[in-house]
């Protein structure tokens, strides 16, 4: 990356300029990401979800029909231990039980790195699978892809999908404060976890 030197400003003022351009520029990105997403035609509800095949924090894979029988939560978003993403992840965990209680099976997916979700998932003690879609084809499958030349990220959408494969749900402005409970009200109103 090419440096600006300003005359008179010592090395490490200029280093803190540079540091201060880029935050910037990410500040921007993530402005142009709220302005112009970039995703597939929606999924709405009754649509077949799209089938996935990825590999969890552990390296194990999990596919859709995996979870055929029972339901499923597939949360999409951003990054590994950021704030907002930290917050929704840890209020998964906090209710899996109601999850489990429910017949539920949960699933986080993110373009980041097996290595990273791992790290993620030891730090906050998370017990549920979070996919490395790294190459973005799963979100950008579920309309969740934002990209920008080489710059990815999942966007903050969660799928509740039904026992046949099906959308039953779909939430594209997530709130990461209360959606997990939101999502249980959600199931509730579905009746999972209700026998047949």
């Amino acid at each position: 990356m090419l440096s600006h030197r300003v005359p008179g400003v010592s090395p490490t003022a200029q280093r803190r300029l540079s540091e201060v351009r880029l935050l910037a520029c990410c500040v921007g990105l993530v402005a142009l990401m709220a302005l112009f997403p970039l995703r597939a035609q929606d999924l709405v509800a009754g649509q077949v979800a799209p089938d996935f095949r990825l590999l969890d924090q552990q390296g194990q894979a999990h596919a859709l029909t995996d979870f055929r029988g029972r339901w499923l939560v597939l949360y999409f978003y951003p990054k590994d231990d950021t704030p907002g993403c930290t917050t929704e992840a840890c209020a998964f965990r906090d209710d899996l039980r109601r999850f489990h209680q429910m017949q539920v099976a949960l699933v986080g997916i993110s373009v980041d790195s097996v290595d990273s979700h791992r790290e993620f998932a030891r730090k906050y003690a998370l017990p549920f699978p979070l996919l490395a879609d790294q190459g973005g084809k799963v979100a950008s499958a579920y309309g969740a892809l934002w990209s920008l030349g080489p710059i990815r990220f999942a966007r903050r959408h969660t799928f509740i999908i039904d026992p046949e494969g099906r959308v039953a749900r779909v939430y594209r402005s997530v709130k990461p404060a209360g959606h997990s409970g939101e999502i249980i009200q959600a199931l509730v109103a579905l009746g999972a976890g209700e026998a047949p």
